[in-house]
């Protein structure tokens, strides 16, 4: 009699666990549809909140698009979504100015042009403030408004071009794996992590960043109103505080959104109240703050840079 007990005691226990995975298998099955459909949803950018005054934050790394994942989110800025930002806000009748919010190290060249010309472009009065950082790229981005504003140990500045990747041809020769090559081109794997680049290909690539930095120079000097001599004196890939950028032309003031509103309040005649505009938050954003982003995007990088056949070069301002 107690077996039977015990042995039913067991189906009963075996029933209960297999239910649980049950539900367990349904929850995950009604999240991971909701996030391969998430594709549908509306993320475009969008006011949250009202006011006459435009925020756009940038924030982390500018890059032309960014991609959340459930593993890490991007905590990234696309430049596609803040040029889309200031579309709509340049042409909402209600909004006076637009200021942005600068937390950014810098970023892709390409992603930086692109939000520095959409700023040019617009017809209201913008002024940017940077919080911690606002270098390279993202200085770039600052140099396009009328105005900027920074803490006294802000980091401004870093006028420059880096391009990096890793190489791995002493490893392999180490452990005798052989690189076999077969190019149309003589330049077409320029940038393998399989061989060293030759003299001539480093002479061309220097060429091509030394261009790229004439570009970022250029763009300072005709937004902040320099000479090329002068911002070319301080485009050495170095950074300055914000104290020290106001003594060199690269900012305007000392301040953060409390002092921009004065300002913008003084300047439009009026009180001001801001309203953000940024992307709609997805359910994979969200997934994606929950977890390590670090984690991620370390074992992202390592494992492409061992995987991939011809990994791409990594060149920001």
């Amino acid at each position: 009699m107690a077996e039977e007990k015990s042995s039913k005691g067991k189906w009963i226990a075996v029933i209960i666990i297999i239910v649980i995975l049950g539900l367990i298998s349904m929850v995950i099955a009604g999240i991971m549809s909701v996030i391969i459909g998430i594709t549908s949803l509306d993320t475009s950018s969008t006011p949250i909140g009202s006011g006459n005054v435009a925020l756009i934050p940038i924030k982390g790394v500018i890059l032309t698009e960014t991609v959340s994942s459930p593993f890490g989110g991007s905590g990234d800025t696309s430049s596609s979504d803040v040029v889309e930002s200031i579309e709509k806000a340049d042409k909402n009748p209600s909004i006076k100015a637009i200021v942005f919010e600068i937390n950014s190290p810098g970023g892709s060249g390409v992603a930086s042009d692109e939000i520095a010309s959409a700023i040019k472009r617009s017809s209201k009065p913008t002024v940017s403030y940077v919080r911690e950082v606002g270098a390279s790229g993202a200085y770039w981005v600052a140099s396009a408004t009328d105005r900027i504003f920074v803490n006294r140990m802000s980091i401004v500045g870093s006028i420059g071009v880096i391009a990096s990747y890793l190489e791995f041809s002493g490893f392999m020769q180490e452990y005798n794996i052989t690189y076999e090559r077969f190019v149309a081109g003589k330049y077409k794997d320029f940038g393998s992590p399989f061989r060293k680049p030759t003299n001539d290909e480093r002479d061309l690539f220097q060429i091509q960043l030394d261009s790229m930095h004439d570009i970022f120079i250029n763009e300072v000097a005709t937004n902040r109103n320099m000479s090329q001599e002068k911002v070319r004196e301080l485009a050495t890939g170095f950074f300055f505080t914000g104290e020290q950028g106001i003594n060199l032309g690269l900012v305007d003031e000392i301040g953060g959104k409390e002092e921009v509103k004065t300002y913008l309040e003084k300047e439009l005649n009026m009180t001001i109240q801001f309203v953000e505009y940024k992307r709609k938050r997805t359910l994979l954003d969200l997934f994606g703050e929950m977890s390590s982003q670090g984690t991620f995007a370390m074992g992202k990088g390592i494992g492409t840079a061992l995987v991939e056949r011809k990994p791409q070069l990594s060149i920001y301002t």
